[in-house]
């Protein structure tokens, strides 16, 4: 019998090469990233128009789908850049996530399907309507929606909603605050974030309130694992994961993690392993946005940095691999290593490894430690040369 169930697209961000590999190795379904100029995290490393050759031949043999992210206002004075980039990346894509209309008719006329970026706010069937007659091929809806009103406008055309990851101050965007503060518009993808930063209320006669969280503008992540069984069943087509500002290491597990459940229901004990997991990467602690009620004084953060359980030292870069041993050989840059501890390596082909260390050897002889500026030998699984070190440090 042929199997009618409805495939949900996990989708991921990639900020750089290596970030690009961790989604591919993680699972992914399908990749959204950013080049230099016209998107919302112009501030990540992105990539360079020329690099879509190279990524799309990592993408396309796995068919895994690419979506170009040209999501900014325009000006004027832009358009016939923004039209020879749309030109030149045609052939390499599958589709632009767009919130200027004049970027929509771009696509338009050659051709290219778009995606109706968050960026848009559409929060009813209506808006969806006039997209879909626009021409659109999918709406990343509004993140202030709940599961009725998502379930809603899926049954006009397919919708994507954020599954996992940062919660911006203004929920779906357009917020002025960065630019107010700092003439840095987060409209044009240069926001630097004053609503993650601790402040302290105060009228005009000098008098200061005391309250219990001063982070008041800091939401806490989106996270929706505990009820993914419920956003399966809301007619969605794609998950999207935010985090194209995100290390590789966060790609790797958030990426892993909703690949599985995806692939099948996790049981009780599984969603509260994956949650441990989820929070040894960046996050601000988590919370269910508005997909199961309104959000409340629980839904902000506490930190103004990164409330994961983990963190990360650099080590040093391989020197040499030797396949057939299975040995990297490395110079320690800085700090201690010793067997049994976890490491990473990231590299832009390699992606993301998570290892624990079974064996060091230095000239040619078993060691269990090794210390700055010591060249040694490590067992580790199939890396390459320059690919990058880290010891994995636990947080108190």
């Amino acid at each position: 019998m042929k199997n009618t169930k409805h495939k949900i697209e996990l989708l991921a961000p990639a900020g750089d090469f290596e970030c690009l590999m961790a989604a591919v190795n993680a699972g992914a379904d399908a990749v959204y990233l950013g080049l230099e100029n016209f998107n919302m995290r112009a501030r990540a490393r992105n990539f360079k128009l020329s690099d879509l050759p190279r990524v799309s031949k990592i993408c396309k043999p796995k068919k895994i789908k690419l979506y170009l992210t040209l999501n900014i206002i325009v000006y004027d004075s832009e358009l016939k850049k923004v039209e020879k980039i749309i030109k030149k990346a045609k052939k390499f894509i599958d589709a632009i996530i767009c919130s200027d209309i004049s970027v929509m008719l771009l696509c338009k006329k050659y051709k290219i399907p778009f995606h109706v970026s968050t960026q848009c706010s559409v929060s009813n069937s209506e808006t969806a309507k006039f997209y879909k007659k626009l021409g659109a091929s999918r709406i990343v809806l509004a993140r202030e929606l709940n599961l009725k009103q998502i379930k809603q406008i899926s049954k006009i055309m397919p919708v994507e909603v954020f599954a996992h990851g940062a919660m911006c101050l203004s929920v779906s965007g357009r917020c002025l605050m960065s630019q107010f503060l700092f003439n840095e518009s987060a409209n044009r993808g240069r926001c630097i974030h004053p609503c993650r930063r601790f402040y302290n209320i105060r009228d005009n006669e000098g008098n200061e309130l005391r309250i219990d969280n001063n982070y008041i503008l800091s939401a806490k992540d989106i996270c929706t694992l505990p009820f993914i069984e419920q956003l399966k069943k809301a007619g969605i087509s794609a998950f999207k994961i935010e985090g194209r500002n995100k290390e590789p290491e966060y790609v790797s597990t958030v990426i892993s993690i909703y690949r599985k459940s995806l692939d099948k229901e996790l049981t009780k004990k599984e969603i509260e392993e994956s949650l441990k997991e989820l929070s040894k990467v960046y996050n601000k602690g988590f919370s269910s946005g508005f997909y199961l009620k309104l959000p409340t004084s629980d839904d902000f953060s506490k930190t103004e940095d990164s409330s994961s359980t983990q963190s990360k030292q650099f080590i040093g870069k391989i020197n040499h691999y030797y396949p057939k041993v299975e040995v990297g050989l490395i110079k320690l840059n800085t700090g201690k290593l010793k067997v049994g501890d976890e490491i990473l390596i990231i590299g832009k082909t390699t992606g993301v490894l998570k290892h624990k260390i079974q064996s060091m050897e230095s000239h040619h002889k078993q060691i269990t430690e090794a210390k700055k500026g010591e060249e040694i030998g490590i067992k580790l699984p199939l890396c390459r040369k320059n690919d990058e070190l880290y010891k994995v440090i636990k947080k108190n």
